[in-house]
């Protein structure tokens, strides 16, 4: 279905390349695009699929015609069950099958080109270090997210504390030296905390981690972090923002 693309993935980097684009594809069906997503599963149509593509695109249609496909097939007949489940819980099914979809196609293209052992679990490993489309969908990788901060945290505070005991014993360097360690200790608590608090954070759309050197937008109404190129919202245009509503939220209420 990927409109007769010659498949010629030799390396793991290469089938990992592919898996990216394709995640990335139905991630943005299922959280930015997911207005545009809903309208097109009516469960009026025939047995319908979603389909990620390795440009990042997705699509919605029919199954392929060749038996077997050239590539395993997505989950068949995802429209079916729209209007019968909560929204959330039918997101969250289908985001469950994509993933699914996604390993499935990996691991055939590693088994087409005869990747051996070490290969298939360093592409399991690079696969596995993202967090899957139903984590995202569900908002679960930011709970996840926050359970590691709050870990680091305690972590920290528990060093802090263990620097204070420390700090009562007799001192055995000169109070310049002192207040000049204490100065850089401050600098790096304020650099660790930083790094603790936004390091784990996820964006809504891709999935990707923070990085400090890209503009990062938050959703006022469920509180997730998105890249700006991902909700196409520039550092400029969000100074005139008094509220912001990521685009699934903002689909949310219009269909209410």
């Amino acid at each position: 279905m990927d409109g007769g693309t010659q498949y010629n993935l030799r390396t793991v980097e290469e089938v990992f390349r592919d898996f990216k684009g394709r995640r990335a594809g139905l991630m943005k069906a299922l959280t930015t695009d997911v207005g545009d997503f809903y309208e097109q599963c009516d469960p009026e149509k025939e047995n319908l699929c979603l389909y990620g593509y390795p440009n990042e695109q997705w699509e919605v249609t029919l199954p392929a015609e060749e038996v077997p496909p050239e590539l395993p097939e997505p989950a068949l007949g995802i429209n079916f069950a729209r209007d019968g489940m909560q929204e959330k819980d039918w997101l969250s099914l289908v985001a469950v099958h994509s993933d699914a979809w996604l390993l499935a196609v990996a691991f055939y293209f590693g088994a087409r080109f005869g990747f051996d052992k070490a290969d298939r679990k360093r592409l399991f490993t690079m696969i596995n270090d993202l967090p899957t489309i139903f984590e995202i969908v569900t908002g679960s990788a930011k709970k996840l997210a926050k359970e590691k901060s709050s870990v680091s945290n305690h972590s920290s505070n528990k060093s802090k504390s263990n620097s204070k005991a420390r700090g009562s014993e007799p001192a055995k360097f000169s109070k310049s030296m002192q207040a000049k360690d204490e100065e850089e200790g401050l600098e790096e608590e304020e650099e660790e905390e930083d790094n603790e608090e936004h390091g784990e954070t996820l964006c809504g759309a891709c999935g990707e981690n923070y990085a400090s050197d890209e503009f990062w937008i938050c959703c006022d109404i469920c509180e997730m972090w998105f890249h700006g190129k991902c909700v196409k919202i520039t550092p400029a245009s969000a100074e005139h923002i008094k509220q912001y509503k990521c685009p699934s939220c903002s689909n949310k209420r219009a269909r209410s």
